[in-house]
């Protein structure tokens, strides 16, 4: 009985009153953006709310948006309650974004067979932070040093405020080195190797962790584990984020705009263009873009659509399909290849749209060279017969109407001439070659 009551005591003493008895897990797999940002946010929320005595984030990562990234890490920072990044199952890897995650958490674990680090940002046109800088380069900083000067910092202060050499692990970024996980341990990068969250937790057990200066212990051995579940909004967050997904979504608005704005009453185009319209705006406010790369993609269509209804010998469509293959190349402005444009994407809807303007533009080709066959046009060049003429002036008539003519010093009722001209209510006419009489039965 003594015994019941001494252990109890150690653990309500552990263990503060209210908490709940099993730690929150959030994973964290493949690359990192708004949509993982937000789903860890919600989760720190709820395990706050539940009062978890510990939160597990479980990671596998190539890396992700700076941005999220930070996000992610002042969540991290924030939190009141303990937290664990654990890099599992064995062959996954905390590189890039993942390596900030795992060293701002308190307690940082790895798994047999995984890897941490390659942290150093990538400039769009090539790899910035050379091991041999140029003479005098430090004289002269440019962008990729202000760059890499400042994740270097960032990382350091990380592992500096757990208690982590921070120069080792700045050279994440200086250097881009990897370490495996009895390296990261070894150089105290890490705080333990485990072979899965039981044998985690097992050795958590006890440890002794800083929270706002004070220390606390926890019963993990005890703890269940209870996995924070993605919802149909973090689905599909992460689907209208994926930037093949938000370009598809903004081109499909932009070709139902247009559909709609060229046949007024069909409806679902709009609507339909509408909506993909603002799901792809909504996308695109969450990831790096480039506004110069929305501009071109705006431009290239305003000059295809132009050159649809202004002949301009296909110049205006030609600078259209440039200007639009520029803007999609130059949309998402990021260093973390699984958050560009597929080439392939690009040049798929790039030449379907190309396409579809030399369709429309060869229908509009056909409609210049047709002759008119309604209205005043359709007069030109046909048959009249004279009712009156008198002093260069007179009636006449065609098409079944009686005009006001002009042109011919002298003419006779009866006689056949030529619609040379249309102003207003009075025609202009010339007297008809001989040839030409045998169609004036059919004019008139």
């Amino acid at each position: 009985m003594m015994t019941i009551l001494i252990c109890t005591s150690l653990f309500s003493a552990r263990l503060p009153a209210g908490e709940a008895d099993g730690a929150l897990l959030i994973e964290i797999e493949g690359p990192i953006g708004p949509a993982v940002e937000d789903h860890v946010a919600r989760g720190f929320e709820q395990a706050n709310a539940a009062a978890a005595p510990l939160i597990i984030l479980r990671i596998d990562t190539p890396g992700g948006l700076a941005s999220s990234t930070r996000g992610i890490v002042k969540t991290i920072l924030a939190s009141r309650r303990p937290v664990a990044c654990y890099v599992s199952p064995s062959g996954a890897r905390a590189a890039s974004a993942g390596a900030y995650i795992l060293l701002a958490c308190h307690v940082a674990v790895m798994a047999p067979g995984t890897n941490v680090g390659s942290a150093t940002p990538i400039m769009i046109g090539g790899m910035p932070g050379s091991t041999e800088p140029e003479a005098n380069s430090s004289d002269h900083p440019d962008l990729t040093d202000k760059v890499v000067n400042d994740s270097k910092a960032y990382m350091r202060s990380l592992a500096e405020i757990r208690g982590r050499p921070g120069e080792v692990a700045e050279k994440f970024v200086s250097e881009a080195l990897n370490y495996t996980a009895r390296e990261a341990q070894e150089l105290g990068l890490i705080d333990m190797i485990a072979v899965n969250l039981r044998d985690m937790l097992s050795q958590l057990n006890g440890r002794p962790i800083s929270i706002d200066g004070q220390q606390t212990e926890l019963a993990s051995d005890l703890f269940d584990v209870t996995l924070f579940e993605r919802t149909w909004r973090d689905e599909l967050l992460a689907f209208i984020t994926n930037p093949n997904t938000a370009y598809l979504l903004l081109m499909a608005g932009i070709y139902g705009l247009i559909i709609e704005a060229t046949n007024p009453g069909l409806f679902a185009p709009g609507i339909l263009g509408g909506i993909c319209l603002i799901l792809g705006l909504y996308a695109l406010q969450m990831l790096p873009i480039n506004y110069a790369g929305i501009a071109l993609i705006g431009l290239g269509f305003a000059l295809m659509i132009t050159e649809t209804f202004v002949p301009a010998f296909g110049i205006l469509g030609i600078g259209g399909i440039i200007s639009f293959l520029l803007g999609s190349i130059m949309l998402i402005d990021s260093d973390v290849p699984e958050f560009r444009i597929s080439p392939i994407l690009i040049g798929t809807v790039s030449a379907t749209t190309a396409g579809l303007f030399l369709f429309v533009l060869s229908f509009a080709v056909r409609a210049w060279r047709q002759p008119a066959v309604s209205g005043n046009a359709s007069m030109l060049g046909s048959t009249a017969r004279v009712l009156r003429w008198r002093n260069g002036a007179g009636a006449v008539k065609t098409h079944g109407e009686v005009w006001s003519a002009v042109g011919m010093d002298d003419a006779k009722p009866g006689d056949s001439v030529k619609v040379e001209k249309i102003d207003g209510l009075t025609i202009t006419v010339s007297p008809i070659k001989t040839a030409d009489k045998k169609e004036e039965d059919n004019a008139i």
